[in-house]
């Protein structure tokens, strides 16, 4: 997914943005909010599944953005420095939930015999992924897939896999290491893997 939402006028309207920003313009923070509040919801919705605390979080995140201008570096663009703010914001709305006991993803993983080989073999989709993802259907089957996994493989997947963050930046926002990133993301992609096969095998889902 990419994050590179920029002002009409590309770089050097996003470089008077920012410095209109530092500036303090008021004008400057209504352009903020209406070049990117759009695509950054978007975000905070994937991310909490609940519109008032996406909405919370956007709120949030522009917030910091306002007061934390004067520490943006310039080598990087404003939407993606806006983007890792949102995903911050939307991250500790999760941590600050209520904590419920966190289902098995075992449950949802391939079994295998004891010989080692499949319980139930996969086989191969009628058509390939990326051709599948291009129907409304499929990708209201890839949310809902995503959505049923346990919480902390869901947060993995969408931050590597939808979100775009590497491993080292996805270990450090959610303060575990990058093994358990890549352990949890191998079988949430699995999980999901599984949670779709039917479907896009042109079985009943």
């Amino acid at each position: 997914m990419a994050h590179g939402l920029e002002p009409a006028g590309g770089p050097q309207d996003e470089a008077a943005l920012v410095s209109a920003l530092r500036d303090g313009k008021e004008q400057a923070f209504e352009e903020l909010v209406r070049t990117y509040s759009g695509r950054m919801l978007a975000v905070a919705r994937r991310m909490l599944k609940d519109e008032a605390d996406a909405q919370d979080a956007l709120q949030e995140a522009f917030l910091s953005v306002f007061r934390a201008i004067d520490r943006f570096q310039a080598e990087s663009r404003l939407s993606t420095w806006l983007h890792r703010i949102v995903v911050n914001a939307a991250l500790m709305r999760l941590r600050s939930r209520q904590r419920r006991p966190e289902g098995s993803i075992d449950e949802l993983l391939p079994k295998f015999q004891e010989n080692g080989h499949f319980l139930d073999p996969p086989v191969g989709w009628k058509e390939s992924a990326h051709t599948a993802l291009e129907r409304d259907e499929v990708r209201a089957q890839v949310r809902a897939g995503i959505d049923r996994l346990p919480e902390s493989y869901r947060t993995v997947l969408l931050l590597r896999d939808i979100e775009e963050l590497d491993t080292q930046e996805t270990a450090r926002m959610l303060g575990v290491s990058t093994n358990a990133v890549k352990i949890r993301l191998h079988r949430a992609r699995q999980a999901l893997r599984g949670l779709l096969d039917a479907h896009l095998r042109g079985e009943a889902a």
